[in-house]
């Protein structure tokens, strides 16, 4: 098997030229086309200064032009850095700031507000995958990468350079200071993650596989990367269809899936709308899902229904590639409160449960889990302080090292690993890991704010967890939660923007003087309807507490 991640479409593209890659809609790339436009791109890089290492931001929608964007990108001998093109501006600046890219790569929506970004760091930009006119930005753009425009360019690969030791990708994480954070994922940690999986789920040619994770976040690059070693078929997920669970369900059908993977919440979110019937998906043949904790009343209601298909848990931080543990169901659970376990560690991977001296732990006993193995990212870019933290010394052999997720488990009387919870503000909710601290620090930059508090509880519906917010405003400021929310989307994308907001004359404090979070979590855990949902009106900025949702 290849190491490095773009060798597997040239492949394929030798083996069986006119099997379908990547499709989305109506629209296809067979393995010779995308072969053909990825090395073009890969050239068309190159002239425009693109050299080993250097980075290449994606600021292009979940597209055929994307997954060229991204092989092409690594035939470059570069490194792709995909940016949510939905992110307030404030926070792409950040993120281009940080990883310093050669050249972004800019599609769709995110053409018009270019300028915004680019303000301050006028970097070339190629508008890529557009059909219409070349759009000039202050001079910005170098090039309109049209596909058809590439056909100036090589056909043959360009020279590799690169080893599986370089890096592949960059994937932003929330960080606490509210500065996001860059993980370093080379060609091995991917290949190797492959090199278990593949055979493990049997992936094949024959294979449909889903790709509904956006492509800057960590799911994506088993469906993406995945599919393209397997030699199958990988199908784009339009964002659109989340909205509605019974279109979902359709894709399903229609495109013929073999294979669906996504984050708990979209399976819990079909699963309360009843849209998948007794029997469906007759071609499916696994679901995955990794993220976070998947209800068990969920699992059941998929089993109960899909009785041909298998279940796989994942689960694994972006630090780690894809996913270190797993743990396929082999029967429905028998009660509705019995937790799934995460499992036993990948191949090449291990899982410890350890105490605050960094010793195992007994079984039952709970205690911090760490990762070691071949998934380890060589840590985050160009932050060695932060790498420093997260990464230790292995407690048994100092040359290798650990990464200390800030998840807690424990060993069951099966031998399988459990999760147990969170040790810091970190959290999951629909799918994404955010860090508390960073909504706090984007609040704190509000000029009418004298105090906030960002915390969570744990919700029976899909998201996981609800983000809470508890503030204090200046005198003589008139604020509601939705002016406040207003503003906070300036800063933070939309999954980070709390749900549930409480306005107070000062925020509680403990016996040291800091912010009483426990006393927080248990105001908001004793509102009304809190696991439904937000049912309550806006909060008031004056005299005792009153919650509400924005």
């Amino acid at each position: 098997m290849s190491l490095l991640l773009h060798e597997w479409v040239t492949q394929h593209a030798s083996r069986r030229p006119d099997a379908v890659a990547v499709s989305m809609g109506h629209e296809h790339l067979t393995y010779a086309q995308l072969e053909d436009s990825t090395n073009r791109l890969a050239w068309a890089l190159a002239e425009h200064g693109c050299r080993r290492g250097d980075r290449v931001c994606l600021l292009v929608p979940k597209s055929l032009q994307a997954i060229v964007g991204i092989v092409g990108t690594l035939k470059a001998d570069a490194i792709y850095v995909p940016l949510d093109p939905s992110n307030p501006v404030q926070r792409l600046r950040k993120m281009i700031a940080a990883c310093e890219p050669r050249c972004i790569l800019v599609a769709g929506a995110a053409v018009s507000v270019l300028d915004d970004i680019l303000a301050d760091n006028p970097l070339p930009a190629v508008q890529f995958g557009s059909l219409g006119p070349q759009r000039q930005a202050a001079n910005r753009f170098e090039a309109n990468f049209c596909l058809a425009d590439l056909r100036d360019y090589p056909a043959a690969p360009p020279p590799v350079r690169n080893t599986e030791r370089d890096a592949a990708y960059l994937l932003f994480t929330s960080g606490s200071t509210g500065e996001p954070k860059a993980v370093v994922i080379t060609h091995s940690n991917v290949a190797r993650f492959l090199e278990w999986a593949i055979p493990y789920f049997r992936l094949g040619s024959s294979d449909r596989i889903s790709g509904h994770s956006p492509l800057h976040f960590d799911l994506s690059v088993f469906d993406l990367f995945g599919a393209l070693a397997a030699g199958a078929e990988l199908h784009l997920v339009p964002p659109e269809l989340n909205l509605t669970p019974a279109r979902i369900a359709d894709f399903i059908r229609s495109a013929e899936l073999t294979q669906w993977f996504s984050v708990p919440a979209v399976l819990n979110f079909m699963a309360k709308a009843d849209v998948v019937r007794s029997g469906d998906f007759p071609t499916l043949r696994r679901v995955l899902w990794c993220g976070e904790v998947l209800p068990t009343p969920t699992l059941l209601h998929w089993m109960k229904r899909l009785p041909h298909v298998s279940f796989t848990n994942l689960y694994g931080p972006t630090e780690a590639t894809i996913a270190s543990s797993y743990y396929t169901v082999t029967q429905c659970p028998k009660d509705e409160r019995q937790p799934i376990p995460i499992g036993v560690s990948c191949e090449g991977e291990e899982l410890l449960v350890l105490n605050p001296d960094l010793e195992p732990v007994r079984p039952g006993e709970t205690g911090d889990i760490y990762i070691r193995g071949v998934g380890l990212s060589p840590g985050y870019w160009r932050d060695p302080e932060s790498t420093r933290l997260a990464f230790l010394p292995h407690p048994r052999d100092p040359l290798e090292r650990i990464y200390k997720t800030g998840d807690l488990g424990k060993v069951g009387e099966d031998g399988l690993i459990y999760f147990s919870g969170r040790t810091d503000s970190q959290i999951k909710s629909r799918g994404y890991r955010i860090e508390l601290g960073e909504i706090e620090a984007a609040l704190n930059a509000i000029g009418y704010l004298l105090e906030s508090a960002v915390v969570a509880v744990p919700s029976s519906g899909f998201e996981g967890s609800i983000i809470c917010c508890a503030y204090t405003v200046a005198p003589g400021s008139a604020v509601t939660p939705v002016v406040l929310r207003r503003d906070l989307a300036n800063a933070v994308p939309s999954y980070m923007l709390p749900s549930r907001w409480l306005a107070l004359d000062r925020l509680p404090k403990n016996g040291n003087g800091k912010i009483d979070r426990p006393r927080l979590r248990n105001m908001f855990e004793n509102q009304p309807g809190l696991t439904r949902g937000p049912t309550s009106s806006p909060a008031s900025t004056k005299g005792v507490p009153h919650a509400g949702a924005a």
